[in-house]
Formats: structure tokens, C-alpha cells, sequence
């Protein structure tokens, strides 16, 4: 038998990644045994997953380099209805067209977090789609519906929440449980998955899948969740300090700004971040933090779960690029930056362009700065270059400078700064 590292549960507990679970010891003791089948689901409400999965992502990684075997499940079915767990309305159904839009966006993203090369810790890529829509109603009620009292529905926290709230539950989320309940069902029985995992929020119906399976197939599975992703104050983690939704898709949220995003967070969530979002060992991250407690003000931990959390999400040279982009927007030395740090930079500055032949013989950097937009008038300009307030390429420009191509970076890049952060990068054609 494939062995498995005996150790991930009491490292699931050390980075606090165990909240609920169906029966603490007998988990331990199976996960210690030998491989075991897992699951998480990940419903396509949008074309991009967000930060709020993150940790099931990251969660399915532990697991397969602990030896297990991780399902990652893509909800085509329980996607079209919305799951009612922590919203206190109606979410809008999606078409067939949207949700394969969706699909379409987010299955990439499973595959970025998992190994899918055949081996004994083979991940798996299923939609539940696939056995949901063969099942007629009357299927339904009688392989599903009859194993669940409507009273184990209405005990479920989502469901009592909605009930007692303005808008209370149509009869389609009300089911939603029940569907995910018979993915959990189906999934032991095709693929003997004995574990599905999933945030707190998630408990009500996980546990009803463990019901499920106990009932239709005489077996003893398991349920674990995590707590939800919050900052220290205890609010979810969902956008940016700026605003910006957290999103995993580079068309939804460059990488540059979702590393930005993770540069913000407070200094106070910065180890449960390493610790639940990364793959760094708990005495690293130790260190990490002790690093950072020694001189806050370098941002040593922000800078550690952004590089790490962007690398996981988008790549290690992606992460390093966004780094080394985001090093120059804040004083860092731009004469060092590669090519692809000036390509990241385009997407993120406002961009304009001077000929070549403008540069050949020298020209006078009031000139450029009215010309590309970096100031609004030559006067502006030359009042601002007598006040020393421009730089291009980390350079003061002093009255009487002029700019040529031996300026360009890459032979191609002039980055103009005006004061202390307003950017302009000059691209030369």
C-alpha cells in the first residue's frame, strides 16, 4: 500500500484548519492508515473562483502531497442553484450558457492547485452534472429524498437562518442540501471517497452527506470543515483594502493587483495566512513571522504570504514578476527590473508612447511629460521640474536635462514618476 505522511492531521490542527469534524479520533486514525478518497466541491456561481476558496484549494494540495487522493468536484448542478449557506437571499439561476462560461473559467484554476499525472495520489477533476441531470424527480425522492426527515433540513443553521429572515427559502435551495448530500453518495460509490471537506459554513450539509451514505450504502464516512477565512477583527476575507474583489482569474484581477492585495493585510493575520494559505512548514512560517515581529515595518510577513499566496495562485514567475513590479511602484531601484516586470507595469500605470525618432537627438523632458499625459501643460511640467519633482528611470531630472535613447531601459522603457507616486510609463516605438 502507497504509504501516507501519519502527520497531516495534527498539521491540519496546528495551522488551524480543523473546525468541525464527524469523529476526531477515527479520522486521525484513518487518515494515519493508508490513502484515503477526498472531496471538496466548488460551485461555478462565476467564471473565476475567489479568495474564499483558497483554502479548500490549498487544503486539496496537503492532502495529495500527504499521500491522499483529492477530488476536486465542480458543482454543474449545485452551481445552477447556489448553495443558501450564509446569504440571506435568492441567488439568481444560471442558464446553461452561463454556467459553461463559468466552468469554462474556473476548471484551470482546480488544475493550477493539483497533480493530475497518474500515480497513486492521482487528483480528479469531476462535475456533478454528470449523474445529477440522468436523475428524473422521481429518482430523486426516492434514492435521496426518503433518507432525510424534513426535520434534519430544517435544523440546519443555513436553512433556520433564511426561514427566520424577510425573504425566507424557496423550495430549490431548500433542496440544495439534498443535492449536495447525494454528490457525496455518488462520489463513494463511484470512486469509494470517503471524506469530503469543505468551510464551517459547509457543516450542515457535509453532515448530511455522511447521513446519506450511512443510509444508502451501510458505510461510515467522514466530514471535516475549516474555519472561515477571517481577518483578525473578524471579518471574511474577500476584498482587497483598496475594494477590489479578491478574484483567482488573471482576467478578473491582474496578478500585480491581487499580489498588491495581500501586501495591505494586517500584521496581526499575517501567520494564520501563512499558515492556512501556504504550503511553508509551521517552523518556517515561525520564523517568518518572528522576522517580521523584529521590524514591522519592513513588511517582511506581507511580502512572504503575498510572494507564496500568488505563486500558488498564478505561478512562481508570475509572483516574482508582480513582486519586482510592485518593488518599483515603492521605491525600489527600476534599473534592476527585467523586461517582464516593465510588461506587468503596462497593465497597471497609465502608458504612453514617443517615437524614436523623438529621442535620437535629445529632447527636452518637459516636452515628454506634457506630451504623454504625465503633466497637463509644458507649464505644469517646467514648474514641476524646477521644484525637482520629476524622475525618469529612478533619475532626478534637473533644468537643463535632456532624455535620449541611451535613457530607454530595455531599449524600449522611460518610467516618469511626478512627486512621490504618480506614474507614467513611456514606451518607445
Amino acid at each position: 500500500m502507497t504509504t501516507v505522511d501519519p502527520t497531516l492531521f495534527d498539521d491540519l490542527e496546528a495551522r488551524g484548519l480543523v473546525a468541525d469534524t464527524t469523529d476526531r479520533a477515527a479520522l486521525r486514525e484513518r487518515l494515519a492508515a493508508g490513502p484515503m478518497v477526498l472531496y471538496c466541491g466548488f460551485d461555478p456561481t462565476a467564471d473565476s473562483l475567489h479568495v474564499g476558496n483558497l483554502i479548500g484549494l490549498v487544503t486539496l494540495r496537503r492532502f495529495q502531497l500527504a499521500g491522499h487522493r483529492p477530488i476536486a468536484l465542480a458543482g454543474g448542478a449545485t452551481g445552477m442553484i447556489g448553495d443558501p449557506s450564509g446569504r440571506s437571499e435568492e441567488r439568481n439561476l444560471l442558464d446553461d450558457d452561463r454556467l459553461a462560461r463559468n466552468l469554462e473559467g474556473i476548471v484551470p484554476q482546480l488544475r493550477q492547485f493539483l497533480d493530475f499525472e497518474p500515480g497513486p495520489a492521482q487528483a480528479r477533476l469531476v462535475d456533478n452534472r454528470s449523474w445529477t441531470v440522468a436523475m428524473s424527480a422521481i429518482d430523486f425522492l426516492r434514492d435521496v429524498g426518503k433518507y432525510v426527515t424534513v426535520n434534519q433540513m430544517l435544523g440546519k443553521e443555513s436553512v433556520r437562518a433564511r426561514i427566520a429572515g424577510t425573504t425566507g427559502i424557496s423550495y430549490t435551495e431548500f433542496s440544495y442540501m439534498l443535492l449536495q448530500a447525494n454528490d457525496f453518495a455518488e462520489l463513494f460509490e463511484l470512486e469509494g471517497c470517503e471524506l469530503q471537506v469543505g468551510g464551517s459554513d459547509q457543516w450542515g450539509n457535509i453532515s448530511l452527506g455522511v447521513e446519506l451514505v450511512r443510509k444508502r450504502h451501510g458505510a461510515a464516512v467522514h466530514g471535516l470543515t475549516w474555519p472561515l477565512l477571517t481577518r483578525a477583527d473578524g471579518t471574511k476575507y474577500g476584498k482587497s483594502a483598496s475594494g477590489e474583489q479578491l478574484w483567482l482569474g488573471a482576467h478578473r484581477l491582474s496578478p500585480y493587483r491581487f499580489y498588491q492585495g495581500w501586501m495591505h493585510v494586517e500584521d496581526a493575520d499575517v501567520r494564520r495566512l501563512l499558515l492556512q494559505l501556504t504550503l511553508l512548514s509551521v517552523p518556517e512560517i515561525d520564523e517568518v513571522v518572528a522576522e517580521h515581529l523584529a521590524d514591522p515595518g519592513r513588511r517582511v510577513g506581507q511580502r512572504r504570504v503575498a510572494r507564496e499566496v500568488t505563486g500558488l495562485v498564478h505561478g512562481g514567475a508570475v509572483a516574482a514578476t508582480a513582486a519586482a513590479a510592485s518593488d518599483v511602484l515603492f521605491g525600489g531601484d527600476v534599473t534592476t527590473a527585467d523586461a517582464a516586470t516593465f510588461d506587468m507595469l503596462a497593465a497597471e500605470v497609465p502608458l504612453a508612447a514617443v517615437t524614436r525618432s523623438d529621442l535620437a537627438a535629445g529632447v527636452d523632458p518637459v516636452t515628454i511629460f506634457a506630451t504623454t499625459g504625465a503633466a497637463a501643460s509644458k507649464g505644469e511640467a517646467r514648474r514641476l521640474l524646477e521644484q525637482r519633482g520629476w524622475t525618469v528611470n529612478g533619475r532626478r531630472i534637473e533644468p537643463g536635462d535632456q532624455l535620449g535613447p541611451d535613457d530607454l531601459l530595455h531599449d524600449r522603457w522611460l518610467l516618469v514618476r511626478r512627486g512621490r507616486s504618480a506614474y507614467t510609463l513611456v514606451e518607445a516605438r
